[in-house]
């Protein structure tokens, strides 16, 4: 079997509340917009040149399969906890070269708002992608532009972006949160 690439991707995110866990998590999916799907998560790897479009796009085109099984790297947490926060969210690191592949990290907690999960889950993807490209650690806060938002690895210019959820937990409820990055084209 020839093996497929994904050409394009998108982000989203939700929340679902629930007495029953599993039910909190459909919640979660549906106010993602990816439930009507078999979900199948896969690592951290953005293809080369794949191209990042608008969720309500990306769901659109999803809604021609529904049922179909569907890649994502996702990201997922809960609590039962009353006042608990929970947050989760998926950086990328995509570099200036689009013909090299680019990094999706996934990240939840507990305590963290969304600004620092977000900002947590884009330099995990830097890091990622600095040591797989070009072998290298890097100094996350030497490498970052706050001007321009935009990280320097060695000569290359990686931009980040992440997409990130979160809630307070209920008393006596189930609350999900999950973000992710969704493929939908492949060639």
């Amino acid at each position: 079997m020839p093996i497929k690439v994904p050409t394009e991707a998108f982000l989203t995110k939700g929340v679902g509340r629930h007495k029953e866990r599993l039910t909190s998590f459909e919640y979660a999916l549906r106010d993602a917009g990816i439930a009507p799907f078999n979900l199948v998560s896969v690592s951290s790897i953005l293809p080369p040149n794949a191209k990042i479009i608008p969720k309500d796009d990306g769901v659109k085109k999803l809604n021609n399969y529904l049922g179909g099984v569907v890649h994502c790297v996702m990201s997922r947490i809960d609590t039962d906890e009353h006042n608990r926060l929970i947050v989760s969210a998926n950086g990328m690191a995509i570099p200036r070269d689009r013909n090299l592949h680019g990094y999706i990290s996934e990240h939840h907690a507990y305590g963290q708002t969304d600004s620092e999960a977000g900002d947590y889950a884009e330099d995990l993807a830097v890091m990622m992608l600095a040591t797989t490209h070009f072998g290298m650690e890097i100094d996350i806060d030497q490498s970052y532009d706050p001007a321009s938002e935009e990280y320097k690895v060695k000569d290359q210019i990686v931009k980040a972006t992440s997409t990130k959820q979160s809630a307070l937990g209920k008393r006596g409820v189930w609350t999900t949160v999950i973000t992710a990055v969704v493929f939908t084209d492949y060639k």
